[in-house]
């Protein structure tokens, strides 16, 4: 789901069921901000939340899928280096 001002995206990610009107998600899992500056917090998952989800046989957008590959692979770096 997009929100913010015009030049200013922010998106939040969400679950959502194929069967219901346009907006009309079951939760919200995440955000993204892909204009995120200074000391902002760019993304954020709930992967055991996420997780849950695809078990249950939700199918990520592409863009979802690829943010959540990245976020996985970043997460499972940042363990290691600290």
């Amino acid at each position: 789901m997009r929100r913010g001002g015009k030049k200013e995206p922010f998106y939040h990610v969400v679950v959502t069921d194929s069967r219901r009107s346009v907006g009309g998600a079951l939760e919200q899992v995440g955000f993204f901000n892909p204009v995120a500056r200074g000391g902002s917090e760019g993304l954020r998952l709930d992967l055991a939340r996420i997780d849950h989800w695809l078990a249950r046989g939700a199918q990520p957008s592409e863009r979802v899928a690829r943010i959540l590959k990245g976020y996985r692979k970043s997460q499972a770096a940042a363990p290691a280096a600290a």
